[in-house]
């Protein structure tokens, strides 16, 4: 379901409605005459569906977190805020960007539509820009040759499974995070598609190299092992971009978390 599209109509929808009480039927009011219900309704509506209409499209989304691919960062069941205007204005139901604000950097975590179905929305971080050379061999990143700062931490319990994974904190532009490794994956990549630029990369047992094209970047979860994500379908293209996530407001199973990340 269009949440946005189905916004938008509700919007217009009630704006019609608005404007006709205000042309017609407030003198009816002022002579005491009734108005029709379905016309008072829709005018007193439409404030508060344009402010939500307004607020969601151009400024926060919430969303919530449904897998672990971002775990140590985010939880299951974490509720966030995303910025939608962080890169770029963007009409809303279409995406066209229409006012330029800034670019996506690497270590941002970032909400973007699925390229294999863009009507899923997908949260991981950025790791590989416009024109990057990654490489992800051995479970170690390396971008345009240069392997990525990695600092061992102690392991971490997924209390759910009570199993542990490796930890690390990772370095990627100014944004030190952390990331997960399981020890006994193995480091190929499994299941990858068919997707555009295809032959920017290229696999082996030990893992893939991906040039990044042009207006696309390359996504990878925090959970390294328990990720489906760049390395297997490929790049996002600009046009996907949704916002930068940057506030955790709530989780009902643990209220501590609430707040920033990065």
């Amino acid at each position: 379901m269009n949440f946005a599209l189905i916004l938008l109509v509700l919007t217009v929808v009630t704006g019609i409605l608005y404007a006709i009480d205000i042309l017609k039927f407030r003198k009816l009011r002022a002579a005491n005459d009734k108005q029709p219900l379905w016309v008072e309704w829709g005018a007193d509506f439409f404030p508060v569906i344009l402010i939500v209409f307004v607020l969601r499209s151009f400024l926060f989304e919430p969303f919530k977190i449904p897998s672990g691919s971002m775990i140590p960062t985010l939880l299951v069941g974490d509720y966030i805020l995303v910025n939608k205007y962080a890169y770029g204005i963007r009409l809303p139901v279409i995406n066209t960007k229409v006012i330029e604000v800034s670019d996506p950097q690497r270590g941002d975590v970032m909400v973007f539509r699925y390229p294999e179905d863009p009507s899923l929305d997908y949260i991981k971080r950025v790791v590989g820009l416009p024109g990057d050379t990654i490489d992800y061999h051995n479970k170690q990143l390396r971008i345009n040759g240069e392997p990525v700062a990695i600092k061992p931490e102690a392991d971490f319990l997924h209390a759910e499974r009570l199993y542990y994974s490796q930890q690390f904190t990772e370095k990627l532009g100014e944004v030190e995070h952390r990331v997960l490794n399981d020890a006994d994956a193995p480091a190929f990549i499994p299941g990858v598609s068919s997707f555009p630029y295809r032959e920017n990369c290229t696999y082996n047992a030990s893992g893939v190299t991906c040039k990044v094209p042009d207006g696309h970047y390359f996504m990878m979860g925090d959970n390294r092992d328990n990720s489906r994500d760049s390395r297997a379908w490929g790049f996002v293209p600009e046009e996907n971009v949704v916002g930068k996530a940057f506030f955790i407001w709530l989780n009902f199973s643990d209220f501590s978390r609430i707040g920033s990340f990065r």
